[in-house]
């Protein structure tokens, strides 16, 4: 007896979600044994699907690596995003984003997964610049409008300082990592805006410098 075809909609919806199932599968496996060291093989069986399956998604393991990479960017905007919509000062933005992100690393293995493949991308041949331009204008923008607000002094270079904020908040994170395995990893990133802040706040916002690390550390 032929079996009966799914609707196209049905049909579109199970593709979605067997694509999603194989790319968390993999940053699962990613995260743990590195991209050298993992094998479709592995994410398929992870997953619960068939190699044809996995293979009808994503033709190498190349684009399974970087459709998680892209996932993870993805998750971060969205998070980036929410914050937008709270409306609170381009300030307190900024450090809700941070924070936001860092509470993803901690509870999302597509977060950690995708980092480490940023940092294994050479291995294969993926151009991982655009999440942290991307994070660098929005950061830059953020502080300019700061600067607009008399949070952040006129005279800073808004772009350089996102990209302080970017560079110093990847390495710390990682170290955080290799060190903890992330369980620190808010309290590392407070101590960072807590030694931060008090360079390029405003002249007449210094007493914010607590109340912003505590925002950090502990959410709105």
């Amino acid at each position: 007896m032929r079996q009966a075809t799914l609707p196209p909609a049905r049909q579109q919806a199970r593709a979605r979600s067997t694509r999603s199932a194989i790319i968390l599968a993999a940053a699962g496996v990613f995260e743990e044994y590195g991209y050298g060291n993992t094998s479709l093989a592995a994410v398929a069986s992870a997953a619960g699907v068939t190699k044809g399956a996995l293979y009808f998604h994503f033709a190498s393991k190349d684009a399974l690596a970087v459709a998680v990479i892209e996932e993870q960017h993805a998750l971060a905007s969205a998070d980036g995003a929410r914050v937008h919509a709270l409306s609170r000062s381009a300030l307190e933005t900024m450090v809700l984003i941070c924070r936001g992100f860092a509470l993803q690393l901690i509870e999302h293995s597509v977060m950690r997964a995708g980092i480490r493949l940023t940092f294994e991308a050479s291995a294969f041949g993926h151009d991982v610049r655009r999440p942290y331009l991307d994070w660098v204008s929005r950061f830059g923008e953020l502080a300019r409008t700061a600067q607009q607000d008399g949070d952040l002094r006129p005279d800073l270079d808004a772009d350089a300082f996102a990209r302080v904020v970017v560079g110093s908040y990847t390495g710390v994170q990682m170290v955080s990592n290799v060190l903890t395995g992330r369980a620190d990893v808010i309290e590392r990133l407070a101590d960072l805006w807590r030694m931060l802040l008090p360079g390029v706040v405003g002249p007449d916002r210094h007493e914010r410098v607590q109340q912003l690390v505590a925002l950090f550390r502990d959410g709105p």
